[in-house]
């Protein structure tokens, strides 16, 4: 593979972490944007809040300023919250989607005129398999990611012309940090929620740390970075692409009830 110049946003930990390790060991120069420094030293780590979009503009100009080029963009950047919709807080969904949807937003439009004048670029978002099957109790996270993979869809459109490819990757359950990172609301917040709330939080935490390595999503993510031709949207692991091909047949009522009994909901 040709030497690229990636930027990553959310390369601290986690999906990010995995897939930044394995484009330095190929020989890419790798940028990790977000607050918390990347771990790895062959990594380049540049402060960003994808809540402020200009810290993603500022980051995007220093990697040209010192590469000439911004080839990859890869956004990992997360947040997840278990709340029951009737007593979520404005302040908490409307920050998910500042992290989860509008800063991707912002990430792509700041590399999308270098990408477009230098004729390539390859976008891959990560999504979720939460944007395709609900999650319980985890409903703002499920629609920020069916935005995310909406956009993706539609911007592939837009770029096709100049070279660009967009990807959306849909993990499923993995293995890392984020499980223990997420807002999960009390008993006190939730009133007549709190016992389904409980079991769905615990079945959820089950289905990600028994679920896939960061690193075979990492392998998704490169695969679709070094295609010609990526597809728009990719379900990494032959479950989770299961899963995706299923939703497609199933009718709506036999998927929820077989989201709500994964959730121990039934």
């Amino acid at each position: 593979m040709k030497q690229r110049v990636v930027f990553i946003i959310g390369a601290s930990s986690g999906i990010g972490l995995a897939t930044a390790q394995k484009l330095a060991d190929a020989g890419n120069v790798v940028y990790c944007g977000a607050r918390t420094p990347c771990p790895d030293e062959r990594i380049t780590s540049l402060e960003v809040d994808v809540t402020k979009p200009q810290t993603i503009v500022d980051a995007s100009e220093k990697i040209l300023d010192e590469t000439g080029r911004i080839d990859q963009l890869v956004y990992c950047a997360g947040y997840s919250m278990a709340a029951p919709v009737e007593f979520a807080e404005e302040k908490d969904y409307r920050y998910l989607f500042e992290v989860n949807f509008f800063g991707a937003l912002a990430a792509i439009r700041a590399v999308l005129v270098h990408m477009r004048e230098s004729g390539y670029g390859r976008i891959v978002l990560i999504g979720s398999m939460g944007g395709v099957l609900p999650i319980a109790y985890d409903a703002f996270y499920s629609s920020s990611k069916a935005a995310l993979l909406m956009l993706g869809k539609e911007l592939n459109m837009e770029v096709k012309p100049f070279g660009i490819k967009a990807t959306t990757v849909l993990p499923g359950g993995t293995a890392t940090r984020f499980t223990f990172k997420r807002n999960v609301y009390s008993a006190e917040q939730v009133g007549v929620y709190g016992s389904d709330l409980d079991k769905s939080v615990g079945s959820l935490a089950g289905i990600e740390q028994g679920g896939m390595e960061a690193e075979k999503v990492a392998d998704t993510v490169i695969k679709a970075l070094e295609a010609d031709n990526p597809p728009s949207v990719i379900a990494s692991g032959f479950v989770n692409k299961t899963y995706y091909l299923s939703q497609k047949i199933f009718p709506d009522k036999l998927t929820q009830y077989l989201v709500s009994n994964q959730y121990n909901l039934n």
